[in-house]
C-alpha cells in the first residue's frame, strides 16, 4: 500500500509545513497574537486563512464519500461554504472589522446585552466541538488506510496533532499554515481531481458510467433536505467564531473584504475533485468503504511523489481545520466565560495560558464524542453543526449589522435561546415533515421581528408626543 516514495513523500511536506508552523508560533506573543493574529493579517493571509480553516476532511473526505454513495449533491457542502465567504466579504466584514472585538458573542453583546451573549457562547461552542468531532472522524479512514492503527488510536493521534498545533500557533498558525496548505491543497488535490476525470474517459466518460438518478441529481433527498444542507452550511459558516475571528484579523476592512471573497471563489473547486474522484472509486470498487475512497485513490491511482503530497496535505488540512475550530472555542470560552464572567482582571499573560488550557478542555471532550462515533456518517454531524451555530447567531448577526436601533435585547436573548433549543429537540426526535434548521430560523424570525415591532413602536410613540 505505502511504498518508500510515498513515505519520502509524506515527510519532506510534512516538514516544509511544520517549519512554516515553527516560523507562525514566534509571532505569538501575546493573547491578541494568539486569538486574532495582532489584526495584522493582509488579504492573502485572510484568504488563506478561511480557505484552510474551511477546508478539512469534511470537504475533502466526506465529500468524497457522498460522491462515491450518491454523486454529484455531495458539492453542497463547499459551495454553501464558498456563497458563505462571498457574502461575508460583501455584507459582513465592514461592520465586523470595525467593531475591534474577538469573538461574535462581544459584537451581539453590544446590540442584544450580556443574557443574550451567554446564550450565543454555549450554543456556538456545542456547534464547533461537534465539527470538530466530524472532522476528527474523517481523519480516522485516512490515517488507518496509511498506518497499520485503530481506529480510536488514529482518533487519538490526530487530536493530540490539533492540540499540539493550536496551542503553540494560534490565529498566526490557521493564516500562514492555511495560505501554505491551501497552495498545497489545490495544486495537488485538484490535479488529483482533474486525473481521475481524464481516468473516466472525460466529461463524456462520466456521462456514460452513471445513471441519472441518483449520481446526477442535485438533490436526491428532495430539493428541501438538500437545500437545507446547503443553506445550513451557508448560515452556519457565516455564524461560525473560527471564520468569523479571520474576518476580526485582517489589517484592515479591505484586506478582510477582498480576502473573504477570494476564499469564496476557491473552496467550492476542491468539492468538485473530490466528488469526481469519490464517483471514480464507486465504480471500480464498489465494495471498499466509502470513507477510504479519497485515501484509497491517493494510494492505488496516483503517482508516489504526488499521492505523497496529497496525503500529506490532507493531513495537514485535518489537523488545521479542527486546530481553527478549537482555537474558535478557545477564544470563546477565555474571553467570554473567563475574561467576562470570572476574571476581569485577568492580565494578558493570564489569558493566553487559559486560552491554551481551553483547547486541552476542548480536545478531552471531543475525544469522547468521537469514540463513541466512530462508524457514523461525517457530513451528518458536519450538516448538524452548522444548523446549531446557523440557527443561533445567523439572524441576531444580521440584526445587529443592518438594524441594531430597532433590535430589542429581550427579544434577542429569547431568540438566541429558544430557537437553537427547538431546532436541536426536533433534529433529536427525528421530525422530517421540516428540517430543524428551518424551524429554528423561522422561530427566530419570529421573535426578532416581534421585539423589532416593539421596538419600532415605542420610538414612534415617542416621536408623536414630541
Amino acid at each position: 500500500m505505502l511504498t518508500l516514495v510515498h513515505s519520502i513523500s509524506i515527510l519532506v511536506t510534512l516538514s516544509f509545513v511544520g517549519a512554516v508552523g515553527i516560523y507562525s508560533a514566534r509571532l505569538v506573543k501575546s493573547a491578541k497574537d494568539f486569538s486574532v493574529g495582532g489584526r495584522n493579517l493582509g488579504t492573502l493571509l485572510v484568504a488563506g486563512a478561511l480557505v484552510g480553516s474551511f477546508i478539512g476532511g469534511t470537504s475533502t473526505i466526506g465529500t468524497a464519500q457522498i460522491g462515491y454513495t450518491l454523486g454529484i449533491s455531495g458539492v453542497w457542502f463547499t459551495l454553501g461554504a464558498g456563497i458563505s465567504c462571498i457574502v461575508m466579504g460583501v455584507f459582513l466584514a465592514k461592520p465586523l472589522r470595525e467593531s475591534e472585538v474577538d469573538t461574535i458573542p462581544t459584537f451581539l453583546e453590544a446590540t442584544y446585552g450580556k443574557r443574550a451573549a451567554t446564550w450565543v457562547t454555549f450554543f456556538t461552542s456545542v456547534g464547533m466541538l461537534i465539527q470538530i468531532a466530524a472532522q476528527v472522524l474523517a481523519s480516522i479512514p485516512l490515517i488507518t488506510s496509511i498506518f497499520p492503527l485503530e481506529p480510536y488510536i488514529a482518533a487519538v493521534t490526530v487530536m493530540i496533532l490539533i492540540v499540539s498545533y493550536v496551542i503553540f500557533g494560534g490565529a498566526w498558525g490557521t493564516s500562514l499554515v492555511g495560505l501554505t496548505k491551501t497552495i498545497l491543497l489545490y495544486t495537488s488535490l485538484f490535479v488529483a481531481g482533474c486525473i481521475s476525470l481524464k481516468l473516466f474517459g472525460g466529461i463524456n466518460g462520466l456521462l456514460d458510467s452513471f445513471t441519472p438518478q441518483p449520481w446526477f441529481n442535485l438533490f436526491p433527498h428532495g430539493i428541501s433536505q438538500e437545500l437545507a444542507s446547503g443553506f445550513s452550511v451557508i448560515v452556519g459558516f457565516t455564524s461560525t467564531q473560527s471564520y468569523l475571528q479571520v474576518i476580526f484579523s485582517g489589517r484592515d476592512v479591505k484586506a478582510s473584504r477582498k480576502g473573504a471573497v477570494l476564499a469564496g471563489l476557491i473552496i467550492p473547486f476542491i468539492g468538485l475533485a473530490s466528488v469526481s474522484i469519490g464517483m471514480f472509486m464507486a465504480i471500480h470498487y464498489p465494495d471498499i468503504n466509502p470513507a477510504e475512497a479519497l485515501p484509497l485513490y491517493v494510494l492505488k491511482h496516483l503517482n508516489p511523489w504526488l499521492g505523497g503530497v496529497v496525503l500529506a496535505t490532507l493531513l495537514v488540512s485535518l489537523v488545521m481545520t479542527g486546530s481553527a475550530l478549537a482555537l474558535g472555542v478557545s477564544t470563546i470560552w477565555s474571553q467570554n466565560i473567563y475574561k467576562e464572567l470570572l476574571r476581569r482582571e485577568a492580565s494578558d499573560g493570564e489569558l493566553l495560558w487559559v486560552s491554551r488550557l481551553m483547547v486541552l478542555l476542548t480536545a478531552l471532550i471531543v475525544i469522547v464524542f468521537v469514540l463513541g462515533n466512530t462508524n457514523s456518517l461525517i457530513l451528518k454531524w458536519a450538516f448538524l453543526s452548522m444548523a446549531i451555530r446557523g440557527v443561533t447567531v445567523f439572524l441576531p448577526l444580521f440584526g445587529a449589522v443592518f438594524f441594531k436601533k430597532y433590535m430589542d435585547r429581550g427579544a434577542g436573548t429569547i431568540a438566541v435561546s429558544v430557537a437553537p433549543t427547538a431546532a436541536v429537540i426536533w433534529a433529536v426526535l427525528g421530525y422530517e415533515t421540516i428540517q430543524p434548521l428551518y424551524l429554528g430560523l423561522i422561530l427566530s424570525f419570529v421573535i426578532l421581528f416581534a421585539g423589532f415591532l416593539k421596538k419600532y413602536h415605542k420610538k414612534l410613540d415617542k416621536m408623536c408626543k414630541i
